[in-house]
Parts: C-alpha cells; sequence; structure tokens
C-alpha cells in the first residue's frame, strides 16, 4: 500500500492498482485491476522463519533417509547413470507396493524444494531456477551416498523423480506462497509515466 506523506486530514489514503495481466491499455477506463498489498514484514519475517525451519526439518529427514548405511543391500544395489533404466525396473521387476514406495517416495522428497526455495530465496523463483537447484542439490547427495555411503548408490533416475517432485511442488504450493510472501517488484524498465 503507499501512503502519501503530505496529505491533508479529510483525504483518504490511495493504494496502488495494478492490472491483473500485462499492463492495461490507455484508452480503456474500466481494464479488469486488482488491489496489491505488500505483505506486512512480521508477516515476511515469519514465513521465513518456518520456512527455515522447515528446511532444518527436512535436512535432518533426507540425510536420515539419504546417507544411513545400509550393509544389508551392498550386495544388491548398482549404480545407474542410464535415465530410465530404474524406474523401468520397479514397474517391471518390483511389486506394486515396492515401486509406489520408491517412486513416490522419491517424487515426495523434492516437493519440499519446490515450496520452500521461493520463500527462502526469492531469486530462486521460477521452473528452471527451482529445477536447476533441486538437480544441483540432489547429485551432490547422490554422488556422496554413492562415494561415501555402505549400500547405497548414485541413481541418476532419483534425481529425476526429486526434480519431478520440486517441480510439482513449486507449481502447486511454492508459486503462490513465495508470490505471497515476497511481491515482484517492478523495476525501472516496468514502470511508466503516468
Amino acid at each position: 500500500m503507499t501512503w502519501s506523506h503530505a496529505r491533508r486530514r479529510d483525504e483518504e489514503p490511495q493504494e496502488v492498482v495494478r492490472p491483473v495481466t500485462g499492463s492495461a491499455p490507455k484508452n480503456l477506463p474500466n481494464s479488469p485491476t486488482r488491489q496489491v498489498r505488500p505483505t506486512h514484514p512480521a508477516v515476511r519475517a515469519l514465513a521465513m522463519l518456518a520456512a527455515f525451519a522447515g528446511t532444518v526439518l527436512f535436512s535432518v529427514v533426507l540425510a536420515r533417509l539419504t546417507l544411513e548405511p545400509s550393509a544389508a543391500s551392498a550386495a544388491l544395489v548398482h549404480s545407474n547413470l542410464q535415465p530410465g533404466r530404474s524406474i523401468e525396473a520397479y514397474l517391471e521387476n518390483a511389486s506394486t507396493l515396492e515401486a509406489a514406495r520408491q517412486l513416490g517416495g522419491n517424487l515426495l522428497l523434492g516437493v519440499p524444494f519446490g515450496v520452500l526455495l521461493p520463500v527462502l530465496l526469492p531469486p530462486a523463483r521460477g521452473l528452471l531456477r527451482v529445477a536447476a537447484v533441486t538437480v544441483c542439490l540432489m547429485t551432490l547427495v547422490e554422488l556422496v551416498q554413492g562415494a561415501l555411503v555402505t549400500g547405497r548408490v548414485f541413481d541418476i533416475d532419483d534425481v529425476i523423480l526429486n526434480t519431478a517432485g520440486a517441480l510439482l511442488g513449486y507449481l502447486f504450493i511454492g508459486l503462490r506462497l513465495g508470490r505471497a510472501v515476497h511481491p515482484r517488484r517492478r523495476h525501472w524498465w516496468h514502470r511508466r509515466p503516468s
């Protein structure tokens, strides 16, 4: 909300009104508009604190799920660098419950990235940015898992499924949540003289 500092007592404060889609043509007086109000700083701070706490909690869960040794499965697992190979193996050879657990679990593991990144890091907003950050982080987790953890291996399909989960989380929740906490700024090249 923009308040005029030099106003008379009988004047009401003016709110900034922006077009819903694109910029409204100047010759149409009744173009569709909505009121854009910035998030209160206290609400923004609480949202970022909650997102930070969620990220810490998610990091602990991620570490427990991916970085704990599994000596019993050391002889059973093999690295996968070919996209789709592990997904195909689960769909063809595993039981429905095991396939759902492995594939669905990897999808769900990526969802917090898509929800939390736009709140914690406003520059990370956007489908491609969320995908890039998720790919980088999950590739790092898979590399550490494959190199240092007994019974765990690098699997490119895990990275693909985690990234797909992050994109779903971003599209369904993160996009709106990020815009609510950090409204887009109008850059100088978007502003028109009135």
